[in-house]
């Protein structure tokens, strides 16, 4: 499976007969649905906005409960075509569902009527037994479940295997590539994911120097990004492009050469262990191509490594706002029904 921009990235490798060709809507959020139906009535477990944008593997997404950006009337309009979906399928158990949400359209990306790996997520961050209740749908009776506990963030962060293979590629696709994930609960977004990221083994750095190569289409949202990281006290260093883009709203920022415009690079300044974190988002075959060896290097020196522009403007949140939080178990948040403290 893979994304392709443009002619020549699709005869990269010749459609077979059988092959799925599908338009690929471009800058669109996605979200998860967990629910429940007892065949007439259909109850919703918990919407979740992915971080990512559209495009990378539910797998391999971070994603959030409750949504962020999403708005009542979107998320309203997901339940019920949720809903609609699971009783026309006469559903008796789990379904999930995924969207896609570009502005205030809604696409269907496929419904499974199943368990799907983001149950025993969703039953920990509300509180709610969603596997009784299925077993209960399941063998004909009303569906029922508790009023879910609010007040707190709920993260769900991927555990992917990159540093175990050498010569990876983290970027991050539509296929899955995570061999399991964590979750993290805070009072906020900031630290709900500061801790996810944490718990994956992605600890976000407090200080140091960030490089920054980002793809034309994010040029215009990165000198924002890079703003706030100046105002955290890091110091900045981009490939030509980027640190034009960031450097004409009067940022300062370093020029470092690209591998293939000689030494010094940033490769190398990866591996003389100057660099504290790497925002380098492709774009397309050839740009995931010319970044392999920032993203391979990162990998050895284990030097986290965000490639999507979503996923970088929340760990700098979460490097900004992220509080020290005291452990608590799940079971005492739910029965608490607040949401001051943070499972451990």
């Amino acid at each position: 499976m893979r994304i392709c921009y443009d002619e020549a990235s699709l005869r990269v490798r010749p459609v077979q007969p059988g092959s799925l060709i599908d338009r690929f809507v471009e800058d669109a959020i996605e979200v998860d649905v967990d629910a429940i139906c007892d065949g007439a009535r259909t109850v919703i477990g918990a919407v979740m906005q992915h971080v990512e944008e559209a495009g990378v593997h539910s797998g391999d997404s971070t994603c959030v409960i409750p949504t962020m950006s999403l708005g009542e009337r979107v998320e309203a309009e997901i339940c019920r075509q949720t809903a609609a979906i699971a009783e026309a399928l006469g559903v008796r158990g789990l379904i999930n569902v995924q969207f896609a949400v570009r502005g205030e359209e809604v696409y269907v990306l496929e419904a499974n009527p199943r368990a799907s790996r983001t149950v025993p997520f969703v039953s920990k961050a509300t509180g709610r037994d969603l596997v009784d209740a299925a077993c209960r749908a399941a063998l004909g009776l009303a569906v029922d479940l508790p009023e879910t506990t609010g007040g707190h963030v709920s993260v769900k962060a991927a555990v992917l295997p990159f540093q175990r293979f050498a010569g990876a590629d983290p970027t991050l696709g539509p296929e899955m590539r995570s061999t399991g994930e964590v979750m993290g609960i805070g009072p906020d977004l900031p630290t709900a994911f500061a801790k996810a990221e944490r718990a994956a083994g992605r600890p976000l750095p407090a200080a140091g120097t960030v490089f920054l190569s980002v793809c034309d289409r994010d040029k215009p949202a990165v000198p924002m990004l890079a703003a706030l990281l100046q105002s955290l006290g890091f110091e900045l260093v981009a490939t030509a492009g980027t640190a034009r883009a960031i450097s004409r709203i009067g940022i300062p920022v370093g020029t470092v050469h690209k591998v293939t415009e000689g030494s010094p690079n940033v490769v190398d300044l990866i591996q003389d262990g100057a660099i504290n974190l790497i925002i380098n988002s492709p774009l397309g075959r050839g740009a995931r191509t010319d970044g392999y060896e920032i993203r391979e290097a990162a990998i050895r020196h284990q030097i986290p490594c965000i490639t999507t522009l979503a996923g970088a403007s929340a760990a700098v949140q979460a490097i900004a706002q992220a509080r020290t939080v005291a452990p608590v178990a799940l079971q005492t948040l739910h029965a608490a029904g607040v949401g001051s403290h943070a499972a451990g």
